[in-house]
């Protein structure tokens, strides 16, 4: 369905005031309006255009449901007898100067209103079609349960009922990435389909690692003369595996070591992503005067 936004047939923007919203329509339903425009095809569409996006916009329930739920959504939820229902055209052209003959929908639609037929209003049976909402959930996860997977029990609240769900979480549901629960969504208000739970992870803070995206990262910290000499370190995984990691002499302050697939895995893919090992190289804070005679002996060989 092709995207309708009623901001810009308006001429205002998304934080416009009503009165603002309200001042926009008047100078564009002074333009097109029927009186005006004398039988002119293009100029009535134009005029069914804007008195559409003003019955929206000017409603503050119709303008919330369409800024949260998007111009598809909201036409799919909103028949234009919905959109048009309690919206009094007659009054708003009284106001503007003109006769306001034929144009009220107050209490019924556009019933009796033969100005705004064919708009590509629903009928009843089409409304039943319509899926409920969807709803989103983000559950806490440890940094080993997004990557080994885990199962939990979340509690959706639809209005006076709870809904406990068992949901397997799969490996690598992490922050950004969404799955879908079918049917366990808000029940539709024409009696369709029921929408759609999405579950969402929130990581836990794990001080042993920071985590990006896919890849972790792990501080290791290594002795002056293990950076310039090189050593060998064994690194802890966040599942507990040992992997030996060669630090090679001269190795500098920060420098990262990869270990390939040893992160994440990626969402309902093979791969992972990479364990990162930073080395931090630890600086003395004091000397011994044995420390100092042997770096006096290093500096006067120029290291």
């Amino acid at each position: 369905m092709a995207e309708t936004d009623y901001y810009k047939i308006l001429g205002v923007g998304k934080d416009a005031s009503d009165s603002e919203i309200k001042k926009a329509y008047r100078k564009l339903a002074l333009k097109y309006h029927p009186d005006k425009t004398k039988g002119n095809k293009e100029d009535e569409a134009k005029f069914k255009e804007i008195s559409e996006a003003y019955a929206v916009l000017s409603d503050k329930e119709k303008r919330q449901q369409y800024d949260t739920y998007g111009s598809a959504d909201f036409q799919q939820r909103y028949s234009q007898e919905d959109i048009f229902r309690n919206f009094d055209l007659g009054d708003i052209f009284k106001e503007f100067g003109f006769g306001g003959g034929g144009f009220s929908s107050r209490g019924g639609g556009m019933g009796g209103n033969p100005f705004f037929q064919g708009m590509g209003g629903r009928g009843r049976g089409q409304r039943q079609n319509i899926k409920g909402n969807d709803f989103e959930y983000e559950v806490a996860l440890s940094l080993d349960e997004v990557i080994t997977g885990t199962e939990k029990t979340v509690t959706i609240n639809h209005g006076s009922i709870n809904d406990s769900i068992a949901v397997k979480i799969p490996k690598g549901l992490v922050p950004g990435k969404k799955i879908r629960v079918a049917g366990r969504g808000d029940a539709s208000p024409y009696g369709g389909q029921r929408g759609d739970l999405y579950i969402k992870s929130k990581l836990l803070a794990d001080p042993r690692f920071r985590v990006e995206e896919n890849n972790i990262y792990v501080t290791q910290p290594i002795k002056l003369t293990e950076a310039l000499l090189g050593t060998k370190k064994e690194v802890t995984t966040p599942l507990g595996r040992e992997i030996s990691l060669n630090i090679p002499p001269g190795t500098r302050h920060k420098a990262k070591m990869r270990l390939a697939d040893q992160g994440i895995p990626y969402l309902n893919k093979p791969q992972c992503g990479d364990l990162f090992v930073v080395i931090h190289v630890e600086m003395p804070k004091e000397l011994t005067g044995e420390q100092k005679k042997l770096i006096d002996k290093l500096a006067k060989t120029g290291l």
